[in-house]
């Protein structure tokens, strides 16, 4: 549940600010505020009330930027939370709904920057901040192998000595494939 309460906005590792920046949360409309993108953490403070909300990187399951005006009227920073985001109202409603059950998986949070221009530089900051907090969960190890072996997975053990056996074989065909289009009539 997203509750917005008064804050300080963050002060270390900070990546971007953007002052006339709308959020909404689904389909609630926040208002303008001041976007902060930083390491550790994105948050969003109301001009008006000084209340805000803060996201931490692990529950952000996507972020893009939106330009599709059939998903969402105004071009926006959007990002897919892996929980759902209740205002208290919201989640009194649907405390007895099997259906909203079912959609309390994600929540969808748009930026809107009053300069769209700006929407590639904070996608670039969400980027650089996401990468910090890998996912936990991720298939590959630390040592950049992958853990399963399994039908359809790549095992990078050996990378190097077949990239090796690869590099040959392929001066070798180059090799005997020369010539092969001598013949061939060209086509202009």
């Amino acid at each position: 549940m997203v509750v917005l309460s008064s804050f300080p906005p963050p002060t270390e590792g900070i990546k971007l600010v953007q002052s006339n920046t709308g959020a909404f949360i689904n389909t609630r409309d926040l208002g303008q505020g001041t976007l902060y993108i930083a390491e550790s953490r994105v948050s969003w403070v109301s001009a008006t009330s000084g209340q805000g909300f803060s996201l931490e990187y692990p529950h952000i399951s996507l972020h893009a930027v939106s330009k599709d005006p059939s998903a969402f009227p105004q071009e926006c920073l959007y990002l897919m939370l892996d929980s759902r985001l209740d205002e208290p109202d919201e989640a009194l409603d649907n405390q007895d709904s099997e259906d909203e059950e079912s959609e309390t998986d994600m929540s969808e949070v748009r930026f809107i920057p009053e300069d769209r221009g700006l929407l590639d530089a904070m996608y670039h900051a969400m980027t650089i901040c996401q990468t910090l907090h890998p996912d936990p969960n991720d298939s590959i190890s630390d040592e950049g192998d992958f853990e399963d072996t399994e039908e359809g997975e790549y095992c990078l053990d050996g990378a190097e000595t077949a990239e090796n056996d690869h590099d040959n074989g392929e001066a070798e065909n180059m090799e005997s494939d020369m010539g092969q289009f001598e013949d061939a009539d060209p086509e202009h």
